[in-house]
């Protein structure tokens, strides 16, 4: 069976919903059912509040969370030297963002290539473990972001993530892009880190492994910045049925989903696919001679039951 890493980033992308602010308890509770559920990583730090976040992940590693932490550092703030060696301290890997949108700064290619690979070649000096991550990769020309991919692999970066930042990609393209990108990469692990606003997230994600994606960003029923990220539950549950083992234990994820949902105060929708109210209630009872027929997955695998 192929496996997939899972970086689950609901601390993270999770306090971009409106009204979602979990507090330190409340992440350290959420840090600690998803090592339980076998998820290896959780993205911890953001960007734009470092400082704060890394006390977050130091509270996680003092209370014996057995989860490696990770984070985010843009490569293209004045800032960013400060904000890496403060991850370096606090986190067991951290990955520096180039945005390739010539919308954002610095606005010229040739100056984004130079600043990712001196922030990488810095940043080795710091830590072994540095990756690259480009922020809007799906929204520029191909050749952009397997041009970086292969420049951040020859600088030293150890992770390359592709980000689908507007949701706007479909899995045709994010398959052909992610084997495009590993190739350039040389061996260097591709991860994949998709947007629902199109409600493709799940898909994509399920593309960019076969298309040869070693890791996935996914964060628990799907929290994040507008219409939320690829959704845990669902990508581990179809990883599973395809025959790409994640780690992660099926079993534990309605647990999770409403641990989550309670602490967020999103609550999941009685139709979300897995976790939902109605994911396994059947309006016909002869759906209940062969239920295999209606079901995508068992509900006892879930921890839960059908009803007719």
């Amino acid at each position: 069976m192929a496996s997939v890493d899972i970086r689950d980033a609901t601390l993270r992308e999770g306090m971009d919903v409106p009204g979602v602010g979990f507090d330190l308890e409340q992440r350290l509770v959420i840090a600690a059912a998803l090592a339980s559920a076998g998820v290896r990583e959780a993205e911890v730090v953001a960007p734009a509040r470092v400082a704060g976040d890394a006390a977050v992940a130091r509270a996680i590693r003092e209370r014996g969370i057995a989860i490696r932490c990770s984070g985010l550092v843009y490569a293209n703030r004045p800032e960013w030297r400060t904000d890496a060696e403060t991850s370096r301290e606090s986190l067991d890997r951290f990955d520096l963002l180039m945005p390739l949108s010539p919308q954002r700064e610095p606005r010229d290619l040739g100056a984004k290539a130079d600043r990712i690979t001196e922030a990488i070649e810095a940043c080795r000096a710091l830590s072994g473990d540095v990756g690259a991550g480009f922020p809007h990769s799906t929204q520029v020309p191909a050749d952009v972001v397997v041009d970086m991919a292969r420049r951040s692999a020859v600088s030293g970066a150890t992770r390359i993530t592709v980000y689908d930042t507007n949701g706007s990609a479909d899995p045709y393209t994010v398959r052909e892009l992610v084997e495009r990108v590993l190739e350039a990469a040389g061996g260097v692990p591709v991860f994949f880190h998709a947007h629902n606003d199109l409600g493709l997230a799940t898909a994509n994600s399920w593309a960019a492994v076969r298309g040869g994606a070693s890791g996935l960003d996914l964060t628990v029923n799907g929290l994040g910045d507008r219409a939320g990220n690829g959704s845990l539950e669902q990508v581990v549950v179809l990883l599973e049925r395809t025959g790409v083992a994640t780690g992660v234990d099926v079993a534990a994820l309605l647990a999770l989903s409403r641990l989550v949902a309670e602490l967020s105060g999103e609550p999941v929708s009685n139709l979300a696919p897995v976790v939902g109210r109605y994911a396994f209630d059947h309006r016909s009872p002869a759906h209940a001679e062969a239920p295999e027929e209606f079901e995508a997955v068992d509900p006892s695998r879930l921890g839960t039951r059908r009803t007719v």
